[in-house]
């Protein structure tokens, strides 16, 4: 069906048994049928067209801005029966619009278009457009129509900017006015300079860098999306002055007080700029109590107020207070909110009956308050044609008992000094036939306990038992229906003309409940959560289960998963942090329940570190902390990073409690630094900031003093000054140098002092092991350190010039002596003493050497590790820190005997089987003259009652045979050597268990007890019946051969002539050379 209406039409298609019967196309005014079986296949049926005054629909804003450079478009629609006719007001006076050649309307609409590309300042103005039918006129707002500027500064030459160090500055912006009025902005803006709400660029004390020549100002204009930049202006910054602190003063506003008026619903932008040293801090009060900034903005470091959309309790006193630690100024702003008028109720459009009694009000309100003007059909009321049935009383019009004469088009205004307010309302007196619009069978369904709306003109039944409410337009309202309110509904709408009816059947269905809702939940991140969701429905009616999140429709994946209509979020993140809304929903109704998750994390990384007020020692460092994550920020850790030649190796600083954002860093002179922050909450630490700007502390003298100073000499007419070096932190200045000073102790003369780079000074000339008081402090180009306390140091030492005296021995014992001397004059030793030390030669002829520590006017010491029965030649020497001096006198002495050591390679051998053999060698450290030697046997398995048999043998004797009782008798023999002194080192062996006669075994010391008895170990008896049953296999198989004929490989030719080679020749043979 091909169909062409100025009401949008509804298609329908009615089932028949096989296939469609009918298609109808209908709308509001008209229905058309169409029946291919039927003999009148097309049926058309339209109600009559109802009258209605124009309306306007659509119109452009008062302050109209549009782009020469492109059609220039004025909106102006509008509706009414019959359509109507448009026209054009320009300034007050009617608009030709059919006559300008640069001007057209478009067809069925009153919107103009214009083309002035060649002089589009003509047609700006002010624009009304009038809508027009045979039942009244309808007009627009008053349009003005504004061309938009070219933005562009003009191109002159900005001469220099010449300031202090310290004072303050304000560059200057004034962009192009538009309009409409561009955004501007620089690029510094910071703590201490900042754009003003006028676009100038302030400076609240002027730094030495802060010399450019780029500072530029640059403005948006957003109806045509580009930016225009002025002229860069050159500052440079004069050092000729020091600076000073100063208090504040204010830049501004300027003056102690100021005031300012807005309109309700603009924003309200209230600004305090200050100038001082150091940078004044920005505080805010109203009305002489702390300021609520719930409904407003602080921006730009304290120094701006915004208030998006001003109310009337936003009007007061706002005092801002500038302070540094010089003083304070404060400034007071007082704010008056006016406002245009604005409505209270809008005249609406009403339809009418003759004969009913109907108002128009326009109630509007402003400060001041507005003025209200009547008109009808664009002419003030005051001149229309009276009607006796109107009465005009302010801002309402009252009519009784109307007639078709009322019918027309009423305009409303109310307007005061800062706007007005334009309304348009007909009045439509109708005489028709009533009919019902919706189909004649309708089915309304609605939930137990909701209100249920039966739409129709009139309501007739005196039989219903339902609560109901019947509205002036003929709408049925049931309020909290019940399960017996179903049922069937019969609405009549009639009048003088006619009647109508229709029946409504109304159904009531069980409400939908959310019985477990998901509740508020705080969680870690990388926990898995469980947002529960169970819900009741009536049974009749389909269910589904839909979730969101922020308002947004959840999409279900891999980490989120529905278990029935219970929500699964695993391993959650931050970025599923919200508010989830479970939706239960039926045809009919929905049920909604919302918990929101929260997220705990680490905190995020503190942004925008800025550096401000910099001094010798310190400078204040500023952040915007990051969100803390749902887990409050309970302090920061500020770290820094320095020219060492070490980049990237930060170290901690200082930490700081959580509520601050701005500390003073306390800092070491002449060292670049740049720093950066981490918030640590009870979750852990964030990841560091990115890193602030390098900022370079000023110079001062040292404040380290030279560490581990010592005076030492490294010859004997020298002294060498050493100390540890400086770090780079400590220097506080370039060129750090060392100033050296000396004298001799207990002297009179002055000190010297000499200046080194070095961490060394050497001192010539000097006497041998002089004393000397030394001092050092640090020196760089800022001045002096602090002088280190005085050391005392010495020259170089000498050899000592004289030998200990009367060098003895007493006690002596087999392996110690004590030893005894005469210590030398303390003058002789040219230097510290240090020690004696004691040299003697022993047995192997090897030179030894013993130290004894100085004490007491006579010395003595014990000298251990000698061996006993030795001689020994000993003599002694003093030695200083560098130099020996000379030898005492060389003594000779020996020592007693001693124990001798265990007699070496003790032996165990079986020469019958019946006997054991054992010997030995002499010790290897006799101690003496060895007297004889004890041998003590014993068997191994020996009970308790069994002799250990001893036997004493003279020094010449060193073996011993023992008869046993039988083969497996095994002895544990212990021996040891002895002088007049005593029985020297036992030592212990048991035989081993022999089976073979012929077998001897020899040990030593170390291999003897390492020794098992092979014949009981399995393996050998194994090996040795293998081996005898080798041997008998091999015998007979000779036998065998033998009992043949004794044949062996070979021919007789072979035999005979082997036999037949001469000794001779056997000789020669073997003589021949190999080739």
């Amino acid at each position: 069906v091909t169909y062409k209406t100025s009401i949008q039409p509804i298609v329908s298609l009615q089932d028949g048994d096989n296939s469609v019967q009918c298609c109808i196309l209908s709308n509001t005014v008209c229905k058309l049928m169409y029946n291919p079986n039927a003999i009148r296949s097309f049926i058309l049926t339209c109600q009559p067209t109802v009258r209605q005054p124009p309306t306007i629909i659509k119109q452009s804003l008062k302050d109209h801005v549009v782009d020469p450079r492109d059609n220039m478009v004025v909106e102006c629609e509008a509706k009414g029966t019959p359509h109507p006719i448009f026209s054009w007001r320009r300034n007050g006076k009617y608009f030709n619009v059919a006559r300008d050649p640069q001007a057209s309307m478009r067809r069925r609409s009153g919107t103009l278009d214009i083309y002035a590309w060649a002089d589009p300042e003509a047609y700006e103005g002010e624009y009304q457009c009038v809508a027009t039918n045979e039942y009244g006129t309808a007009y627009s707002n008053k349009i003005n129509l504004r061309i938009s500027r070219a933005p562009l500064w003009p191109r002159e030459v900005l001469e220099p900017v010449t300031v202090s160090v310290g004072l303050p500055l304000v560059l200057d912006c004034s962009p192009p006015p538009g309009p409409p009025k561009p955004e501007t902005y620089w690029m510094s803006k910071y703590r201490r300079v900042s754009m003003g709400v006028n676009g100038d660029l302030y400076f609240s004390n002027v730094y030495v860098n802060d010399s450019a020549t780029d500072y530029c100002c640059n403005a948006r204009f957003p109806y045509k999306n580009i930016i225009q930049q002025k002229m860069p202006i050159t500052v440079r910054v004069l050092t000729t002055r020091m600076v000073s602190e100063a208090a504040p003063t204010f830049l501004s506003p300027a003056g102690r007080s100021s005031s300012q008026t807005v309109l309700q619903g603009e924003e309200l932008l209230l600004e305090c700029i200050a100038a001082g040293v150091p940078t004044p801090v920005i505080t805010w009060t109203k009305d002489g109590e702390e300021l609520d900034t719930t409904n407003m903005k602080v921006k730009n470091y304290n120094k701006l107020l915004q208030i998006p959309k001003a109310t009337f309790e936003d009007s007061g006193e706002y005092m801002c207070t500038a302070t540094n630690k010089i003083g304070y100024l404060e400034h007071t702003i007082t704010v008056r909110i006016k406002a245009a008028p604005f409505w209270l109720e809008k005249p609406s459009n009403l339809v009418l009956a003759p004969e009913e009694n109907a108002r128009l009000v326009c109630r509007s309100d402003g400060i001041p308050r507005p003025s209200i003007r009547w008109f009808i059909n664009g002419d003030t009321i005051e001149d229309a044609t009276p009607v006796p049935n109107r009465e005009v009383s302010g801002d309402t019009i009252t009519f009784r008992s109307v007639t078709v004469a009322n019918t027309g088009v009423y305009q409303c205004n109310a307007s005061n000094q800062y706007g007005y307010l334009f309304a348009n309302a007909y009045i439509n007196v109708l005489h028709a036939t009533p009919r019902i619009l919706r189909p004649r069978t309708d089915l309304v369904k609605v939930i137990e306990g909701r209100r249920a709306w039966l739409d129709c003109q009139h309501v007739y039944d005196a039989l219903l038992s339902c609560v109901c409410v019947l509205h002036s337009n003929g709408t049925l309202q049931i309020r909290g229906t019940r399960m017996d309110d179903q049922g069937t509904y019969l609405c009549i709408v009639s009048n003088v003309a006619g009647r109508d009816e229709n029946q409504v059947k109304l159904e009531v269905k069980e409400s939908t409940k959310i019985l477990k809702r998901p509740e508020n939940m705080r969680v870690l991140r990388g926990t898995d959560v469980r947002l529960e969701c169970k819900a009741q429905h009536d049974p009749t009616v389909a269910v589904t289960t839909t979730w969101l999140k922020n308002k947004q429709f959840l999409i279900i994946g891999w980490r989120l998963s529905l278990d029935e209509s219970t929500l699964v979020i695993t391993n959650v993140n931050r970025g599923d942090e919200g508010n989830y809304t479970c939706i239960i929903k039926t045809e009919l109704d929905k049920n909604t329940a919302s918990a929101r998750l929260v997220v705990m994390d680490r905190p995020d990384p503190p942004t925008n570190l800025q550096l401000s007020d910099p001094f010798e020692r310190s400078v204040r460092l500023t952040w915007t902390p990051g969100d803390s994550n749902h887990s409050p920020i309970k302090e920061y850790l500020v770290q820094y990073d320095d020219d060492d030649w070490l980049p990237f190796k930060w170290r901690n600083l200082s930490t700081y409690p959580g509520n601050l954002n701005s500390v003073i860093l306390q800092l070491s002179p002449f060292i670049i630094y740049e720093f950066r922050v981490i918030a640590i909450n009870d979750i852990g630490m964030s990841k560091p900031s990115r890193s602030s700007a390098n900022f370079q502390t000023g110079g001062a003298p040292p404040d380290a003093i030279p560490k581990n100073i010592q005076g030492v000499g490294t010859w004997r007419n020298n002294m060498m000054i050493s100390w540890e070096a400086l770090n780079n932190r400590e220097w506080n200045g370039p060129h750090l140098k060392y100033l050296v000073w000396w004298k001799r102790r207990d002297s009179r003369e002055e000190w010297k002092n000499a200046t080194t780079w070095w961490c060394k000074y050497y001192i010539y000339d000097t006497d041998t092991f002089t004393p000397y008081e030394i001092k050092v402090q640090a020196v760089n180009d800022f001045g002096m350190g602090p002088e280190s306390p005085v050391i005392i140091g010495y020259s170089g030492e000498d050899r000592p010039t004289a030998a200990p005296l009367n060098l003895r021995v007493s006690r002596i014992e087999a392996t110690k002596v004590t030893v005894h001397w005469d210590p030398v004059a303390r003058s002789s030793i040219m230097g510290e003493l240090k020690e004696y030390k004691l040299r003697w030669l022993s047995v192997s002829r090897a030179m030894k050497s013993k130290a004894f520590p100085a004490s007491g006017p006579r010395l003595s010491g014990v000298l251990p590790g000698l061996i006993p029965y030795s001689n020994y030649k000993m003599y002694i020497v003093v030695a200083n820190n560098r130099y020996e001096g000379h030898p005492s006198n060389t003594i000779e002495f020996s020592t007693p005997e001693g124990t001798p050591s265990a007699p070496r390679s003790f032996r165990i051998q079986q020469r019958h089987l019946d006997t054991i053999w054992v010997d030995w060698d002499t010790p290897a450290e006799p101690n003496g003259i060895v007297t004889g030697y004890i041998l003590k046997y014993q068997t191994v398995n020996a009970t308790q009652g069994e002799e250990l048999r001893v036997e004493e043998f003279p020094p010449n004797t060193t073996s011993f045979a023992v008869r046993r009782y039988d083969r497996y008798t095994r002895y544990r023999f212990t021996i040891a050597a002895q002088t007049r002194i005593g029985v020297g080192e036992w030592y212990t062996e048991e035989s081993p268990h022999y089976t073979t006669e012929g077998i001897t075994l020899q040990f030593n010391h170390a291999y003897a007890r390492e020794q098992v008895d092979l014949s009981t170990q399995g393996w050998v008896i194994g090996v040795m019946c293998a081996v005898a049953l080798f041997v008998l296999i091999l015998l007979v198989v000779c036998f065998i051969k033998r009992s043949r004929g004794g044949k062996y490989p070979g021919t007789k030719k072979n035999r005979q002539q082997d036999s037949s080679i001469s000794p001779e020749k056997a000789s020669e043979q073997n003589s021949a050379p190999l080739s």
